[in-house]
């Protein structure tokens, strides 16, 4: 499994993240927001989530076709797989000599919003970062149903859900289910909402909001400085 690894220039020891991409993998925008997190004082690794199914080092275009290509990926990879990948990255995370082994979070965008959300069922994961995360509230994530909604209760960490209020694949009611959740199970959590569509956060597209961005920014960086320092 590839992992594309950004770290803070200065020697020394930081916070990890486990970051997760959208269904294109690792391209430009996706390794600008890994570059930019790792600005701020963290050692970033983010994993190709398709591994199994995409040539070593594909980055899958944004387009009609590569929607299709990398939603039929993520139809395609086996929800037991998603969790191997995620253990297999915090282990090699915590096992760096760069990264504070007892500071560690998670992120991730639409999908990898997802799997940031699941990844956090690791007892060593501290805070997670959700960016639009994608069918929390309806299980799909991969071959057979996710049943992430119902281990909510198994989270230690802390998690900061983003939410586009104009997002029509992560409905109110989807967004709603997943709240009350975490509310009734006593979950330390925060949520954000913006009025911007689905993903937001990334720079090459239509859907781009530069201003949402700033201030979910600036939110992300507050909450992990909190809970990670």
């Amino acid at each position: 499994m590839r992992v594309y690894v950004s770290s803070p220039a200065p020697v020394g020891q930081y916070p990890g993240i486990l970051f997760y991409s959208d269904i294109y993998q690792l391209g430009s925008p996706i390794a600008r927001l890994a570059d930019r997190i790792a600005g701020y004082g963290y050692v970033v690794a983010a994993p190709e989530i398709f591994h199994r199914l995409e040539p070593i080092g594909a980055a899958i275009a944004p387009d009609d076709l590569g929607r299709l290509r990398g939603n039929d990926n993520a139809s395609r990879t086996a929800i037991a797989d998603y969790d191997a990948d995620a253990e297999a990255v915090l282990d090699f995370l915590k096992k760096d000599e760069t990264v504070m082994p007892d500071k560690i979070g998670t992120m991730g965008f639409c999908i990898g919003g997802h799997l940031a959300f699941r990844a956090a069922f690791n007892e060593n994961v501290k805070a997670s970062v959700c960016c639009y995360p994608t069918d929390i509230h309806n299980g799909k994530l991969g071959k057979g149903t996710a049943d992430t909604l119902k281990r909510v209760a198994e989270l230690q960490g802390e998690l900061f859900l983003l939410f586009g209020t104009l997002d029509p694949h992560i409905p109110e009611a989807g967004r709603t289910q997943i709240i009350q959740e975490l509310v009734k199970t006593g979950v330390s959590h925060r949520v954000s909402l913006y009025e911007a569509n689905h993903t937001f956060m990334r720079d090459d597209g239509d859907r781009f909001d530069p201003v949402a961005t700033d201030t979910a920014w600036a939110e992300i960086t507050t909450f992990l400085h909190q809970v990670l320092g």
